[in-house]
């Protein structure tokens, strides 16, 4: 029996030869491709497709679901449910509440942007595939991967392997998948 592939992973010395092969993927028709960096590259999220837009509205949402929550609440407890007048001020004194259901808004907005990133980018993983390449750790420190997915439309074992062969990388493997 055959062990299924995760990919073919190639290991680049810079940042501009990463760039360089994730465009030649590009341009070669790949669009399963995922690279592994020690330091954000924004041209490289863009190339990639990767998209975060939808975060500030998570955050939004969640901000305003929160102040609304934070400001019915108070007026609730203070106008309906436990209405008492104090000095004949009004029972819905709605510039007291503010502040109580701005600190809300944010605490809620931050709270979701953090669960939002985390079901985004599919974390924690405690494990992944590509740990198994050799010398992956380095991806933290000083290089920078690419690696062409199994599950693109046009993988082929010989075709990407002598792909990224032309590309002059430091290494390349193909990744086995988990079990």
């Amino acid at each position: 029996m055959t062990q299924q592939s995760y990919g073919i992973m190639a290991e680049f010395k810079s940042p501009e030869a990463l760039m360089e092969a994730v465009r030649a993927a590009k341009r070669a028709g790949y669009t399963k491709l995922d690279a592994f960096s020690p330091f954000p590259l924004a041209d490289l999220a863009r190339e990639l497709g990767v998209r975060t837009g939808m975060i500030p509205w998570i955050a939004l949402v969640a901000g305003l679901v929160g102040a609304a929550i934070q400001y019915g609440s108070q007026y609730w407890m203070n106008a309906v449910d436990y209405p008492l007048n104090v000095g004949g001020r009004p029972l819905h004194s709605w510039p007291a509440y503010i502040p109580a259901s701005l600190i809300v808004a944010i605490l809620w907005a931050g709270a979701a942007t953090l669960i939002g990133l985390l079901l985004i980018l599919r974390l924690p993983r405690l494990h992944h595939p590509v740990f198994a390449f050799p010398g992956f750790e380095r991806a933290s420190e000083d290089r920078f991967f690419l690696c062409i997915m199994q599950d693109d439309p046009m993988f082929d074992s010989a075709t990407v392997h002598a792909f990224f062969g032309a590309l002059s990388p430091l290494a390349v493997q193909e990744v086995p998948a988990c079990d």
